[in-house]
């Protein structure tokens, strides 16, 4: 049974220079990684892309699906109504680059932090609020789901008793005879 997709994100190709600035900064801070610079920059360009590439977030009626990885793929599914929070962070090099991440969390979640974090979702903002809005339509459905299926349980039962009366007049009525 395939969902409708409510939206499908699209990722910030600045992204990739965010990466290169931290890798860079990350290198040289230590002295080994200054003279591998030469070797990596391009490296890092070539596999940057096919990241971005492999990066998907959709959010359906009732669930987000998030999947990336170019040698470990990976594929998450979060049920809306599991999700507790989608944080929001844009460090300091992030808002040079007009980025944000956002990290969700879920409910029986074991691990600390986030279950699954994304970074560069153009509009990002959007992406939260859909998810948010799109997780209360999936509470409330639940909900409406739940109530149903209490009430025609509790119809079910005045059925049964009605029934039980109907059954028992009947038998009064044959044993009178």
């Amino acid at each position: 049974m395939s969902e409708k997709i409510v939206l499908e994100a699209t990722f910030n190709p600045s992204v990739k220079t965010y990466w290169l600035v931290s890798l860079l900064l990350f290198s040289t801070l230590i002295v080994i990684g200054i003279p591998l610079l030469v070797l990596s920059i391009p490296i890092f360009y070539l596999i940057s892309s096919k990241m971005i590439a492999a990066m998907s977030a959709i959010i359906t009626e009732r669930k987000l699906i998030v999947k990336k990885g170019i040698f470990n793929k990976e594929e998450k599914t979060i049920p809306l109504e599991k999700i507790t929070d989608v944080a929001m962070t844009q460090g300091p090099l992030m808002r040079m680059f007009n980025l944000y991440r956002l990290s969700f969390e879920t409910a029986g979640q074991s691990a600390q932090g986030a279950l699954v974090s994304l970074i560069g979702i153009e509009d990002a903002i959007n992406f939260r609020e859909t998810i948010l809005s799109q997780k209360d339509k999936a509470v409330q459905g639940n909900r409406y789901t739940a109530e149903v299926e209490t009430n025609t349980k509790d119809d079910f039962a005045l059925l049964l008793q009605s029934t039980q009366r109907i059954e028992a007049l009947l038998e009064k009525l044959v044993n009178s005879k």
